[in-house]
């Protein structure tokens, strides 16, 4: 029985490459990027619709060493998402959770409050996931979105990923269950897409 992982192309994660869009451009997120990008640690709101539960404290040497690490990691690519017309760093999108033996990741997107609406995070996915299909040379590419994110679903479905299932219940939100909607989009239908742009 043949050894697929072992024939398949071994993806570098320590390459981190700077992608330039016509709205933003995606480039190696470090330290002196933390300034901007606290806001998304302090918002409430982001923090709902990313599910994430906090004790309270926010430990910004905490978050400034993860940074500063960013850019030695090999099995994952945390890019930061700057705005072309400003300069301004808006945000951060990460291929992480790397499953070699199916050449897979997940994503995740996350902007800084006042970031949305102007078409940066669906242009800043397209290019990681672009990046992730030619030249990582992944085969499926996940998230997961919940259900009272329906803003961000539809980014993604621009984007090109697709709904598998329902997680239910995925998260205990201030005392409510609230459902994850699993999305991917496979390297065959990224590569028809583009070919479809390009016609």
């Amino acid at each position: 029985m043949a050894d697929h992982a072992s024939s398949a192309p071994h993806p570098d994660f320590l390459d981190k490459p700077t992608l330039s869009g016509d709205r933003v451009l995606l480039r190696p997120v470090t330290v002196d990027d933390v300034p901007a990008l606290m806001p998304m640690f302090q918002d409430a709101e982001t923090s709902r619709l990313t599910g994430s539960h906090d004790d309270g404290e926010l430990d910004e040497a905490r978050i400034r060493t993860w940074y500063d690490t960013r850019g030695t990691q090999d099995d994952r690519l945390d890019l930061a998402v700057v705005e072309q017309t400003t300069g301004n760093v808006v945000g951060e999108v990460v291929l992480n959770e790397w499953d070699p033996d199916n050449e897979s990741c997940n994503f995740r997107i996350c902007l800084v409050p006042g970031s949305y609406g102007r078409g940066l995070g669906t242009e800043a996915t397209r290019l990681i996931v672009g990046h992730g299909f030619q030249k990582l040379g992944l085969h499926r590419i996940s998230l997961e979105v919940y259900a009272f994110n329906p803003r961000a679903r539809r980014a993604y479905e621009k984007a090109g990923f697709v709904t598998e299932g329902v997680l239910r219940d995925a998260l205990l939100w201030e005392g409510t269950w609230v459902d994850a909607t699993v999305m991917s989009i496979l390297a065959p239908e990224w590569f028809r897409r583009e070919q479809a742009d390009g016609a």
